[in-house]
């Protein structure tokens, strides 16, 4: 059964994408903000894969995505980027920043479960 860290401060948000995903058989972990996103990476065994919001307060979620694309121990888990930041240039930062896969709220929850699993068979 795969893991993965969703990383978003808005608990509606948050709320939402935990139960697709546990709702699809997955384990999740969750962290408010990118500090405490890093904290769960250096402790905890490897997630297999972030959904990773990108505004949030302490750090956004391009530094995350940065941190962990140059961290040997998390540089191959995949990071699916969903924000609300629509716009061509978010998306090219973003995957400028190292993700796998960027999305824009609001998903269909289709799309990210998609996303997310096609992701995590790439890994295997």
């Amino acid at each position: 059964m795969s893991t993965v860290l969703v990383v978003e401060d808005s608990p509606t948000q948050r709320e939402i994408i935990i139960d697709l995903l546990q709702g699809s058989g997955l384990t999740v972990m969750i962290a408010t903000d990118g500090m405490e996103a890093l904290e769960h990476l250096q402790e905890a065994s490897c997630p297999d894969l972030v959904v990773l919001d990108i505004v949030m307060p302490r750090m956004n979620g391009y530094e995350v995505c940065r941190k962990l694309k140059t961290d040997p121990k998390t540089q191959n888990v995949p990071v699916v980027m969903c924000s609300s930041k629509g716009e061509e240039f978010d998306r090219y930062w973003g995957m400028k920043q190292g993700a796998d896969a960027y999305i824009v709220k609001p998903f269909q929850p289709k799309e990210l479960l998609a996303t997310v699993k096609q992701l995590l068979r790439g890994q295997g």
